[in-house]
């Protein structure tokens, strides 16, 4: 294998015997496999000028199993695989050409010769290290934006260009274009992310209800309980709808918190609060948790032994030897009456923590008090915004986003999204005239919202460029829908982004160098520097 997705990926290089995530090398495999079978599938589609829905969706959730973190079983991956080439293989039959690249023309129906193909398909095949860097992060970029399309196609939300675009840029990979070419179409990922993530906000708030500012509860109840992590909103749907009136409760973990601001999922009164922190602390919370867990998507990591038979997954997300919750049939609701069942014999959960948090910051919600927010402006009391949002990870360097939120001056608000806010969401950092100096938007999937009111604030003050704006980003990554986040700010004009706590393995130095000399990405540096430096607009 190799492997250099992710933040935390060996020695900041990349993982070869097996990943730091937990994924194993055969995975890895038939994840790089996959992803040569949805090239195959999209040169087909492009020469055929043509991509049913189907088979758009059937990409997307395909893209969005081989993200860190979200499926780690060899059964899912092959069964993709077969099915992905057939889907290509039933459009290549009315295209007339014998120039078709390898990607387009392998076949094989012998599992066996997976593993073999997979290790000479995989990243490193692509020679030059540019070029494979370029390649990569588009790639990375599409995983991101499949992510967000996937959440807003269950909701009943798709476009067609979506779906054209991830053809494009994956029968693009096969092209020798040059780097100018190249990387427009990254730009343009970034480009058809901020559509793709406008797309999902329209599909939560308008199922959902605009997220509301929200007290929620830390603590717990004395009842059985189901824990709910990951991002899916309609799978948490489904589930409070079952277990309603069965005597067990409901809480969200890590990236689900968000459900907790929206006015939907508050008619439910055995929804109590959220249980936990980031992803990575899983192993230890799913264990004093004692109920059932249902994973809706990434992120899992390695199921440990004390509560694999109380762990389920389901959509793309998937672990070896963890009981798998499918499709309801024929458009119905997926069947969660196993947990529930087990739920009723499990013991309640033990207390970790107490107290409450206060979210519900998007951008319907901070609009909403605009004209507070640009008096505090105007007279002072708030002199700048920092954007600290994506993701959070195990390493210890990852203090550093803390330890900034806890020295940023009392005039200066942050602006979050993503399981990075668990460094600092629950800091006493207080107000600014009744504005919480943390104002959290979401999921990472709620990006969007720091997009729409930096782009409002810019209108609000008549500014020309969205640069002159008092506003820093200090960005946390650890996946690709982090790096798909990066790529729409780049596509939005946003310069002198700080990107930590390690500038991702796959950026090559003469890629990482046109960034920098067009867009001032750098790295992190120490917390008293970059507080003085972002508070100078530097």
């Amino acid at each position: 294998m190799f492997c250099y997705q992710c933040q935390e990926t060996l020695k900041n290089s990349g993982c070869t015997k097996n990943g730091v995530c937990g994924k194993k090398n055969d995975t890895a495999n038939l994840q790089d496999l996959l992803i040569f079978v949805l090239k195959g599938i999209s040169v087909c589609a492009e020469k055929s000028k043509s991509i049913s829905k189907e088979t758009g969706r059937f990409m997307t959730s395909a893209l969005f199993s081989t993200i860190t973190n979200a499926n780690f079983d060899n059964d899912y991956f092959i069964k993709v695989i077969k099915q992905g080439l057939k889907i290509r293989d039933s459009i290549k039959k009315d295209i007339d050409d014998a120039n078709l690249p390898d990607c387009a023309a392998w076949y094989s129906d012998n599992t066996d010769e997976f593993s073999d193909k997979a290790q000479q398909v995989g990243v490193l095949a692509t020679e030059n290290e540019d070029v494979r860097s370029l390649r990569e992060l588009l790639i990375y970029g599409l995983k991101g934006l499949a992510a967000y399309a996937h959440h807003a196609q269950m909701l009943g939300y798709e476009k067609d260009e979506i779906y054209n675009f991830i053809v494009e840029s994956l029968s693009s990979t096969t092209k020798n274009l040059t780097v100018d070419e190249m990387v427009a179409l990254v730009l343009k990922c970034g480009e058809t992310a901020v559509t793709t993530m406008a797309l999902l906000d329209e599909a939560n708030t308008s199922t959902f209800g605009n997220p509301e500012i929200t007290e929620v509860n830390l603590d717990v109840k004395n009842n059985p309980a189901i824990l709910v992590s990951g991002h899916d909103l309609k799978d948490f749907k489904e589930l409070l709808d079952q277990t309603k009136g069965t005597g067990v409760d409901v809480y969200t973990h890590s990236e689900m918190l968000p459900a907790n601001y929206y006015p939907e999922f508050k008619k439910y009164d055995h929804f109590v609060g959220n249980y936990g922190n980031a992803w990575w602390k899983q192993n230890t919370e799913f264990e004093s948790f004692n109920g059932p867990i249902l994973m809706t998507t990434n992120c899992i990591t390695p199921v440990k032994d004390s509560y694999k038979n109380r762990i389920f997954t389901t959509g793309s997300t998937g672990y070896p030897g963890v009981k798998h919750i499918p499709e309801g049939k024929n458009g119905s609701p997926k069947d969660f009456s196993e947990i529930i069942e087990l739920a009723k014999k499990c013991k309640s959960p033990e207390s970790i923590e107490s107290g409450t948090l206060i979210g519900g910051f998007a951008h319907h919600q901070v609009l909403a008090l605009a004209d507070k927010i640009v008096e505090a402006v105007k007279s002072g009391a708030i002199k700048r915004f920092i954007v600290m949002a994506g993701c959070d990870g195990r390493q210890n360097t990852r203090e550093y986003f803390t330890d900034v939120a806890e020295n940023l001056p009392k005039d200066t608000i942050i602006l979050t999204a993503g399981c990075a806010k668990y460094r600092y969401n629950k800091l006493n950092l207080g107000d600014i005239g009744g504005i919480p100096r943390v104002l959290d938007a979401g999921q990472c999937n709620d990006s969007y919202s720091l997009a729409v009111i930096a782009l409002k604030l810019k209108e609000v003050f008549n500014l020309e460029d969205i640069n002159d704006l008092p506003i820093s980003f200090d960005i946390a990554w650890y996946e690709q829908k982090a790096v798909v986040v990066l790529l729409a700010l780049l596509f939005l004009g946003v310069k002198g982004i700080r990107l930590g706590p390690t500038i991702p393995a796959f950026l090559s130095k003469n890629v990482l160098d046109v960034l920098i000399k067009n867009f001032d990405i750098k790295p992190i540096g120490t917390v008293k520097d970059d507080i003085t430096n972002m508070l100078a607009g530097k």
